[in-house]
């Protein structure tokens, strides 16, 4: 393990005063119960939640806070730690109790939460500065990408009813009709006193999208 802790810090430019907060960040419950990342994952999500939304402020500082929220919500979220888990090659340097059943894939939450408890492990170990310089270069492109965000009908159809009328649309369900495995949901959708409006969808949230998508497209 040794060897793989010096090829990891390698990888990633950083050497560790203590090699033991990165092997912990990289040991899983299953191998270890006691002493593993899941509390060293805890703090990681919060630097990356800090110097994420610091560095939205510093790009976008007119940005409106809805808009910010989607893009900081898409930096930090599970599914772009874990390409950035990916990125790092983070599989090779678990240390985790393998299953029979599934020995040559380790689960996606698995690796995304390494990737948390990497970045706790660096800010303990090096501080602060190190861990953002650390974030920043390795989340670089999805930063970049968060330049365009598409606000969703739902989002913007309560932004208009919040700015308009000081309240809420309003949605309900309508039916659910098909099969289990494929259902088709009906749902309304109405402003404050207004017209009422449908949308139907595989699932109640594209239903309601739907009809607020056309309910946007009638206040045009």
């Amino acid at each position: 393990m040794e060897k793989n802790l010096h090829l990891l810090q390698k990888k990633i430019k950083i050497k560790f005063k203590d090699p033991k907060i990165l092997l912990k960040a990289l040991t899983h419950k299953s191998y270890d119960p006691i002493n593993n990342n899941e509390k060293m994952e805890f703090l990681g999500d919060r630097v990356l939640g800090l110097v994420i939304a610091k560095k939205l402020l510093e790009i976008y500082p007119n940005e409106k806070e809805g808009i910010l929220d989607k893009k900081y919500a898409s930096l930090v979220n599970k599914k772009t730690c874990l390409l950035i888990a990916n990125n790092i090659g983070i599989d090779k340097f678990i240390m985790i109790l393998k299953s029979t059943k599934n020995k040559s894939k380790i689960e996606d939450k698995v690796l995304s939460d390494a990737c948390e408890a990497l970045i706790g492990a660096i800010y303990l170990d090096k501080g602060l500065k190190i861990a953002e310089n650390f974030i920043l270069t390795l989340w670089k492109n999805e930063i970049d990408k968060s330049v365009v965000t598409k606000i969703d009908a739902k989002t913007k159809l309560q932004e208009y009813s919040l700015k308009i009328f000081k309240k809420l649309p309003i949605y309900k369900l309508i039916s659910n009709t098909g099969p289990r495995h494929q259902p088709i949901i009906k749902v309304s959708v109405k402003l404050f006193d207004g017209k009422i409006y449908y949308g139907e969808g595989k699932s109640k949230k594209n239903a309601e999208q739907n009809a607020a998508s056309l309910c946007l497209n009638n206040l045009k």
